[in-house]
């Protein structure tokens, strides 16, 4: 019963931390719709929506690059019969050795839940691939979803929940990103080779066109423009605080992240010896 008393709590306590309100930037200013023949629309300049049909999906890219930095955006993910389809939302850098930081929603069918995928490129390596289930549904309402990147860790959070983090293991010979500035991308497309049961179900294209809606963005972070950063020397972050660029876990989140990954994690490829059996990645030593 103290367990079941300690969850509804643990799930006010997420409900609560959803609703809290967030400065917004203006997406005619910030991002530029990249593809998607007009189906990427910013409707207002807190409102920006993707769709998906059939002939073509859609996306759109920030117009700033960032060299680290704290990241809110808000997601209502496409309703109903998702299957095939998937959202992501992500920073990535340029070139064949880029660095990159994600978060993909993988839709399923009706009453099954969705699976947000995360990884984390560095050096154009990734298979760092993290799975979850999410408490809620990503589709009856908005829902925050942060990337908190500093030199010491990248954290990914939900609703200000942790769900994931990875660590600076450079002392121990992995590469971290650090040095390319990246930009904000998102995207909805088609993916039902592979993204729902692995490929098994295919997009129901009777139920197009699928829509994923966009708002409250915010970013507390390092601009980069002609090589220079907007956090170099006495210059101030775009907020003009930069106490993400130290922050960590405390304790409470460091909890917060544990309830999470025990009961809401679904894959790990720090967990999977079938995968790795030579050993598991260096990195997966400081999890």
């Amino acid at each position: 019963m103290a367990f079941i008393s300690s969850r509804v709590f643990f799930l006010l306590f997420l409900s609560l931390s959803a609703s809290s309100s967030l400065v917004s930037a203006n997406f005619y200013d910030e991002f530029d719709i990249t593809w998607g023949d007009g189906r990427g629309k910013v409707l207002n300049p807190d409102l920006l929506t993707l769709s998906l049909d059939k002939s073509s999906g859609s996306g759109f890219e920030s117009r700033n690059e960032y060299l680290f930095g704290k990241i809110d955006m808000q997601l209502k993910l496409v309703p109903g019969n998702s299957a095939g389809t998937v959202t992501a939302y992500y920073l990535s850098s340029k070139g064949s050795n880029w660095d990159e930081i994600d978060f993909e929603f993988l839709g399923n069918l009706s009453c099954d839940p969705y699976i947000l995928h995360t990884n984390v490129f560095s050096q154009g390596k990734g298979n760092r691939e993290q799975q979850f289930y999410l408490w809620f549904d990503p589709t009856a309402d908005f829902h925050t979803y942060s990337i908190l990147w500093n030199p010491k860790h990248i954290i990914f959070s939900v609703d200000g929940t942790p769900i994931r983090e990875f660590k600076n293991a450079e002392s121990i010979g992995v590469p971290f990103p650090k040095a390319q500035a990246m930009r904000i991308h998102s995207s909805l497309w088609n993916a039902d080779d592979w993204a729902t049961r692995g490929g098994l179900v295919k997009t129901d294209w009777s139920q197009a066109p699928f829509t994923a809606s966009y708002r409250n963005f915010k970013a507390d972070a390092c601009v980069v423009a002609s090589g220079k950063s907007s956090c170099s020397g006495s210059a101030a972050s775009s907020s003009g605080n930069q106490a993400w660029l130290s922050e960590e876990l405390d304790i409470t989140k460091q909890e917060r992240l544990r309830w999470v990954q025990k009961n809401y994690m679904i894959y790990n490829y720090c967990s999977d010896s079938k995968r790795f059996p030579q050993g598991f990645p260096p990195e997966c030593q400081m999890a």
